[in-house]
């Protein structure tokens, strides 16, 4: 098992610090979620929870969709952002 890259746990902690750093350069908190999931699979790996890739994979799934969801509603879009267009930039 300490053969495979994904058994490695500092491997998805540098994964989730690569996906925060290209975060920062993406708007929307789109990888943020995403580099959430990886952080909570490394802890998972650290811990000795879980060993097989299938099982890592749904972890990474689960909890990126789970972070980008908390993510979203906390810092997501909110009500009366909508921008509701009553013209046309084409039409002169």
């Amino acid at each position: 098992m300490a053969g495979q890259i994904w058994a490695i746990w500092w491997a998805w902690i540098v994964a989730g610090l690569v996906l925060a750093i290209i975060e920062i350069f993406a708007p929307g908190f789109f990888f943020l979620g995403f580099a959430i999931g990886a952080g909570v699979t490394g802890i998972v790996v650290m811990t000795g929870l879980a060993s097989s890739l299938p099982v890592l994979l749904v972890i990474f799934a689960l909890s990126s969709a789970v972070a980008w969801f908390v993510v979203r509603r906390l810092v997501g879009v909110r009500e009366g952002q909508v921008k509701i267009w009553d013209r046309d930039i084409n039409n002169n």
